[in-house]
């Protein structure tokens, strides 16, 4: 008999190494059980199929069939929540946004093993992930269902036929009835973010008049992969931030992975610093970090945008923003994958705007 509060998981790669480093890292709470493991995805389809888990990790490189296409055929036959395990190259990186678009709600990089250092940090958020997919599963799969039937979760292959021809309006900007004086919008978002910024991004018009900055918790490839699939689906220029250069209007600044962000000021200019200091954060690159350098450069004429993921990353800043007259909004609670840093910033009532991710993009609009 399947035991109701035990969150029962399969992992499916076919590293020996692999399967008992991910087992024993999440088996170790005693609310998660192992269920099954295999060695391909072949043989991992037929075991959702046979012990139904709550959750399997995928490992995206196997024989016989790859990851992505058993990610695939569960989404089909018996839509499971899925985290795929990818490897730190381009390929993995291209590979690991494919699933998500596919129906997979987070991703562990290959290298989260015990010849880390980190093993600590990691084998804790790992848990805490697997402990909220599971208590939101119900809910994100009616989500995954959601967007198969409204092909948002083609994105990619949509990207000629819809992204580009939707957004070449110019966007009215002197008559809207929350008109205020923006310059600059931050964003910050973690699990589940990828798809989330695919949703909000490409509806932005390429008449956009403010610089944007965009913290996502990757790993260093991620989030310039990341950055040139945003940069295809939309009217705005989508870039991997760089070291020393200037904000530009209609311009989206994604943070590379492993890196701060951070905006400094000189007279009239505003660029981008990108530092490894503090070390310390719980995230690199935080969104703390990077919403109180835009405060600190923009006070008063700021946006914040907090979108799903695990934590509360960004909520000292959010309240300064919020404070100095700044807005701030945030994805409500249906539409996320994990429900923790936007429940942080709505807690505190400090929020302007709670937002579904479809309506995400037209709620920035509205105040210009």
């Amino acid at each position: 008999m399947i035991q109701k509060n035990i969150i029962r998981v399969l992992v499916v790669d076919d590293s020996a190494f692999m399967r008992k480093a991910i087992s024993m890292m999440i088996s170790d709470d005693p609310e998660i059980e192992v269920v099954g493991t295999a060695t391909n995805g072949e043989e991992g389809v037929e075991k959702v199929l046979e012990l139904a888990p709550d959750l399997v990790t995928m490992d995206i490189e196997m024989p016989r069939m790859d990851g992505l296409t058993a990610l695939r055929k569960i989404m089909k036959e018996k839509p499971t929540p899925v985290m795929m395990v990818s490897s730190l190259t381009s390929e993995g990186a291209q590979a690991t946004l494919e699933a998500l678009d596919l129906g997979a709600v987070d991703f562990i990089p290959k290298q989260l093993s015990y010849v880390s250092l980190d093993i600590v940090k990691i084998k804790q958020e790992l848990i805490a992930k697997i402990k909220h997919i599971k208590n939101r599963k119900n809910l994100l799969m009616a989500q995954y269902r959601t967007r198969c039937v409204s092909g948002i979760s083609a994105a990619v292959k949509r990207k000629r036929q819809v992204a580009k021809p939707l957004l070449g309006v110019a966007m009215p900007l002197s008559s809207k009835a929350g008109k205020k004086n923006i310059r600059v919008v931050a964003v910050g978002v973690s699990t589940g973010g990828p798809p989330a910024l695919q949703r909000v991004i490409p509806q932005l018009p390429k008449n956009f008049p403010v610089p944007i900055l965009i913290v996502q918790h990757m790993p260093p490839m991620f989030t310039k992969t990341l950055a040139n699939r945003l940069n295809g689906l939309s009217a705005l220029q989508v870039k991997e931030a760089e070291g020393g250069e200037s904000l530009q209007g209609g311009m989206v600044y994604i943070a590379p992975g492993d890196k701060h962000m951070i905006v400094n000021r000189s007279g009239a200019r505003h660029a981008i610093k990108l530092s490894n200091e503090p070390a310390d954060t719980l995230y690199k690159p935080s969104v703390d970090i990077m919403m109180n350098s835009v405060e600190d450069n923009y006070r008063g004429t700021a946006m914040g945008v907090i979108m799903t993921g695990m934590g509360h990353d960004g909520l000292m800043a959010a309240k300064r923003v919020k404070k100095s007259g700044g807005i701030m909004i945030a994805q409500d609670e249906n539409t996320c994958i994990v429900y923790g840093m936007p429940r942080a910033v709505i807690e505190a009532g400090i929020v302007d705007r709670i937002s579904p991710i479809e309506r995400i993009a037209a709620d920035i609009v509205s105040y210009f």
